[in-house]
């Protein structure tokens, strides 16, 4: 959540919830450090619930303003607020049960579901590449980030009535270059201001070349074990991704005929109904499999579980199975149930294939911390535990560097953001050493001014 001043308007670029230990992240949600009233844009990047998700709590707040987002963002951020919604919901029921009995104030919900259609009115369908004056002197662009579908680079050109003018770039999530399904990020030029995020801004990614492999792998074990592969998975992009894999080793008859495939979320299937009906954004191999009659979402043998009744049969069916279920970082959702179930069995594979912020489950399953507490109980964990990172479809170091160096010849105030310490610091030295003198890793609150 970064807000721009100019023009005498107040933008804010992005309103995520916060992710991370429950009772921390639950009191930096309610507290919003902007007054909502004031605040007269809100540029969204995507989709994911930390760029998006406390738009509702800005609405019931008091904003009234327009919400500038890609078209397939705002379809995503319909279903998706509506699922966190609904799992705040639950989890407060959870724990007002024992507030009640200790007699303590009940917590209410951030936001409940009419705040989320007043949002979704809000909302102001922006296309790529078409420059949009949203008010006088400010003028926004989007350019393609290669994240998850409908990911953004913000671009805002600043013309002062006292002739300062700026070019805002900001960078949302990056992707990582030549992943499954969507273009490649592009290199919009001229910004003077850069916020880049900083989630890997210390590591290198695998190479891709072996996640078929390594897949592959994985559902001979579990075919010759009649065993589970339990993959923890964000419902919009990486599950996406993952039938993509599945579908090219169905295509080469790599898939044991006995190993059957779950999507067990309905977020999950409403988001991949989405990624089908936005074919535009689609890179040249995904386009190749449709010209050739494939469809890249869906194959023999793949099925989406509905009801919770549906989910919960999958602990009592015998292997070989694949479980795909959200949340990715295990912290709620119906993964939760497979993970009681499933961690025990050594002969359970859990597939770690994407980020994990400290303090969640997933980090702790990706540490093998043992015992592991699930719902409320400890779990020995026996399971093997795999991690895939190249499936991130967040830029690694190298991808990170790639598009600084791109975009930066006119850079003169750069802003390493959205990472945990080490890797905002990291990003910090990465804008020093490619020439950008004036970069920092600005605290929460902290201030800058621009002539």
């Amino acid at each position: 959540m970064h807000l721009v001043e100019a023009n005498g308007k107040r933008i804010l670029l992005d309103c995520g919830l916060y992710q991370g230990h429950r009772k921390e992240a639950f009191e930096k949600n309610r507290t919003l450090p902007v007054d909502p009233r004031t605040i007269n844009y809100v540029i969204l990047s995507h989709a994911h619930i930390d760029h998006s998700g406390n738009l509702p709590q800005l609405v019931r707040q008091g904003f009234r303003g327009r919400v500038f987002a890609r078209q397939s963002t705002c379809e995503l951020c319909d279903i998706m607020l509506r699922d966190s919604c609904f799992l705040q919901k639950r989890d407060l029921d959870y724990i007002n049960k024992s507030r009640r009995r200790e007699g303590k104030k009940l917590f209410e919900p951030l936001y409940d579901e009419s705040d989320i259609n007043a949002l979704m009115q809000l909302f102001v369908p922006t296309h790529m590449h078409e420059p949009r004056e949203i008010a006088r002197g400010l003028t926004l662009e989007f350019f393609n980030a290669g994240h998850i579908l409908g990911s953004a680079l913000v671009q805002l050109d600043i013309r002062s009535d006292h002739g300062h003018n700026h070019r805002l770039l900001f960078s949302g999530d990056l992707g990582q270059p030549n992943q499954p399904i969507i273009r490649h990020y592009e290199y919009p030029a001229g910004a003077d201001i850069l916020l880049v995020e900083s989630t890997y801004a210390d590591r290198y990614h695998p190479s891709a070349d072996d996640v078929e492999l390594r897949l592959e792998s994985y559902l001979k074990y579990i075919d010759r074990h009649n065993s589970k592969l339990i993959i923890p998975a964000f419902s919009v992009g990486r599950t996406q991704q993952i039938i993509y894999y599945l579908n090219r080793l169905k295509d080469r008859n790599k898939v044991p005929r006995e190993v059957k495939v779950f999507i067990d979320s309905p977020l999950s299937q409403k988001a991949t109904r989405i990624y089908a009906n936005h074919r535009e954004v689609y890179n040249d191999e995904t386009r190749k499999m449709i010209e050739a009659g494939r469809n890249p979402l869906e194959f023999p043998g793949m099925q989406f579980v509905g009801t919770p009744e549906e989910s919960m049969a999958l602990n009592d069916m015998p292997g070989p199975m694949i479980i795909i279920a959200a949340s990715g970082m295990c912290e709620g959702g119906r993964i939760l149930h497979h993970l009681k179930h499933g961690v025990q069995d050594p002969d359970n594979i859990v597939l770690i294939v994407g980020f994990q912020a400290e303090n969640t489950l997933g980090r702790r399953i990706v540490e093998k911390r043992n015992p592991l507490r699930i719902l409320g109980e400890e779990i020995p964990l026996n399971a093997r535990v795999e991690v895939i990172n190249a499936l991130s479809a967040h830029a690694d170091r190298a991808g990170l560097m790639d598009w600084i160096g791109e975009v930066k010849d006119n850079v003169r105030h750069a802003f390493a953001v959205h990472g945990e310490p080490e890797k905002v610091a990291a990003m910090e030295q990465i804008l020093k050493d490619m020439g950008i003198r004036n970069a920092v890793a600005p605290l929460p609150g902290q201030t800058y001014k621009f002539d």
